[in-house]
C-alpha cells in the first residue's frame, strides 16, 4: 500500500512538473511577441521557474475551495498561443479556476470561453509606443530597476532601457558596473548574460544594448547622439527632489520626463501606484514615486480607512540599514546615523507617515511616525497602530485584507501571508509593496495593530516600474474581470 501511494505521489509530481516545463516557453513567447503577461492570483509568471509555477498553483488551494491543477492552466495557455491578443495582464489562475471549478463556462469549450472572457483584447491593434528609459544613477535601486527592465526585454517590449548615467569614467569602471549588476549579496545573481563593450562604452544584457554615459550634471547630457529620444529619466540618486533641481534633466537633449525614486518636495506629485496613480497625466513631466515605506503603508491604510474608517494612528517602521548610514562609527550630519549600522538599532525619523497624505489626502494630520534602523541589509516592517471609527475583530480585518490581496485593484500592492513561521529573509524578492502578516494582527475594540513586511529595495523598485509605465501611457487591461 505504501509503495502504491509513493508511486502515485511521484506520478502526480512528475505530471505537474512536465506541464509546468511546457508552460515556460509559451509564457515567454506570449510576452516577447505580444506583450501579454500572466499571473496566478497576482503572482507573476514571467521568468518563473518550473518549481515557481507549481508553487503558484499550490497557493490557490490556500485561498479557494479547490486546488488548481497545472494541466488546467496549461490547457488554457496552449489555446491562447493561437489567439491574436493585445498587450495585457491575464490572471491565468482566475481564468482556469473559473473554467474548471466555477459555473462560468456555461457549457462553452475552451476556445469560446476564452473569446468571451478576453473579448476586450482580441483582434485589436496595439497602438502603444515604445518608451526609451534612462537610469540616472546606478546604486541599489538603479541596479534593481535595470534588472526589472532587462527582464522585460523582447521585440515587443515597450519599456526599453537605453542608457545609464553615472559619474566617473576611470579605467575598469564598466567592468565594476557590470559586476555589481551581475552579482548582488542580497538579491542573488542576475538572471541572464552580461558583457562589457568597452569600445562603445556600453553593457549588453540579454540582448539589450545599454549605453553607459558619464556626466557630472544632468543638463550636460545629449541623449540624442545615442539615438535616444523623448526619454523618461528615472533619477535614483536623490540629489535633487524639487522641481527646480529635477527640471535640470529636462534641459538635456532627448529627455522628456523625469521620475524621482524618493519623496518629492513642493508641488511634485508623489505617486503610490495602486492608490493615486489615477492622478498621473500624460502631460506631467516631473513626478515622484514616493518612498519605499510610503508605498508599503499607503495601500493598506487606504483600504482600511475605506472599510473601517481611521480616526488616527501611529506608524513605526523597523527598517533595514541603508547606504546613508555609516559602516562604522563616524561623523554624520543626522542624529544617531553616524553610529555603526551593522552593530546597532538606531532610532531615527521618517517622513512616511506625513507623506501618506500626499497620495491619500483623507489621512492628512491623522498619523504620526518614527523609525528604527536595524542591522539587516534588506526587508523592513511597518507597524500600524490604528484607532478605527468602528470595532473590528482580527478575523474581520484579516479576511478583508486577504480579499484585497487577491481580488481587487490593489492585488499588486498588497500581499498576504498566514504563515506563523515567516521571517524577514523569506520576503527578499517580494514584488508587492507590502505583505500583511495576518498572524501578527492584534485588535481590541476599535483599536487595531497591523504588521506589514516589505522588501524596501525590490518591492519598491517594482512600484517604480509601475509608475514609469503609467507615465509613459503604457497601461494595459488586467483580465479576466470578475
Amino acid at each position: 500500500m505504501n509503495q502504491q501511494y509513493e508511486q502515485e505521489l511521484l506520478d502526480s509530481w512528475q505530471e505537474r512538473q512536465e506541464y509546468a516545463e511546457q508552460m515556460i516557453p509559451m509564457l515567454g513567447k506570449l510576452y516577447r511577441e505580444k506583450a501579454v503577461e500572466f499571473t496566478i492570483l497576482g503572482k507573476p509568471l514571467l521568468g518563473a521557474s518550473t518549481i515557481e509555477i507549481i508553487k503558484a498553483h499550490r497557493s490557490v488551494r490556500l485561498h479557494r475551495e479547490q486546488k488548481l491543477k497545472v494541466r488546467y492552466s496549461w490547457s488554457l495557455l496552449e489555446r491562447l498561443t493561437h489567439m491574436e491578443l493585445a498587450p495585457a495582464t491575464i490572471d491565468l489562475g482566475q481564468l482556469a479556476y473559473g473554467y474548471y471549478h466555477e459555473d462560468r463556462a456555461q457549457g462553452l469549450d475552451i476556445k469560446d470561453y476564452l473569446e468571451r472572457e478576453l473579448a476586450d483584447i482580441l483582434n485589436t491593434q496595439d497602438d502603444h509606443q515604445a518608451q526609451d528609459v534612462v537610469l540616472y544613477g546606478f546604486g541599489r535601486i538603479g541596479r534593481l530597476l535595470a534588472r526589472l527592465l532587462i527582464n522585460r526585454q523582447g521585440k515587443n517590449n515597450k519599456m526599453r532601457l537605453r542608457a545609464i548615467v553615472v559619474r566617473g569614467g576611470k579605467d575598469g569602471d564598466l567592468e565594476k558596473r557590470a559586476s555589481l549588476l551581475r552579482r548582488d549579496s542580497v538579491h542573488g545573481p542576475f538572471n541572464g548574460s552580461i558583457t562589457v563593450d568597452n569600445e562603445r562604452s556600453a553593457l549588453k544584457a540579454n540582448g539589450a544594448f545599454i549605453q553607459v554615459i558619464y556626466a557630472d550634471k544632468p543638463e550636460d547630457v545629449d541623449y540624442t547622439q545615442y539615438g535616444i529620444n523623448h526619454a523618461l529619466v528615472i533619477d535614483n540618486t536623490g540629489a535633487w527632489r524639487d522641481e527646480e533641481g529635477l527640471g535640470r534633466h529636462l534641459k538635456a537633449k532627448g529627455a522628456a520626463k523625469v521620475l524621482l525614486t524618493a519623496p518629492g518636495k513642493g508641488d511634485i506629485k508623489n505617486i503610490v501606484y495602486g492608490v493615486n496613480h489615477g492622478d498621473i497625466e500624460l502631460s506631467d513631466s516631473i513626478m515622484s514615486a514616493a518612498s519605499c515605506t510610503t508605498n508599503a503603508i499607503t495601500p493598506v491604510l487606504k483600504a482600511i480607512d475605506e472599510a473601517f474608517g481611521i480616526d488616527n494612528g501611529h506608524v513605526e517602521t523597523v527598517h533595514s540599514y541603508t547606504n546613508d548610514q555609516n559602516l562604522i562609527d563616524n561623523y554624520h550630519k543626522a542624529d544617531r546615523r553616524g553610529r555603526s549600522a551593522p552593530m546597532n538599532m538606531v532610532i531615527t525619523e521618517t517622513g512616511a507617515a506625513k507623506a501618506v497624505s500626499k497620495a491619500y489626502p483623507k489621512l492628512k494630520g491623522k498619523l504620526t511616525g518614527n523609525a528604527i534602523r536595524v542591522p539587516t541589509p534588506n526587508v523592513s516592517m511597518a507597524i500600524l497602530n490604528l484607532n478605527l471609527d468602528k470595532e473590528a475583530s482580527k478575523e474581520e480585518i484579516n479576511e478583508f485584507l486577504r480579499e484585497k490581496s487577491l481580488f481587487s485593484d490593489m492585488q499588486e500592492q498588497i500581499d498576504f501571508t498566514a504563515s506563523t513561521e515567516i521571517v524577514s529573509t523569506d520576503l527578499v524578492g517580494s514584488r508587492a509593496a507590502c505583505v500583511v502578516d495576518s498572524q501578527a494582527t492584534i485588535t481590541s475594540g476599535n483599536r487595531a495593530t497591523l504588521y506589514l513586511w516589505y522588501d524596501n529595495e525590490f518591492g519598491y523598485s517594482c512600484q517604480v516600474v509601475r509608475v514609469a509605465m503609467a507615465m509613459s501611457g503604457l497601461t494595459f487591461k488586467t483580465l479576466p474581470q470578475w
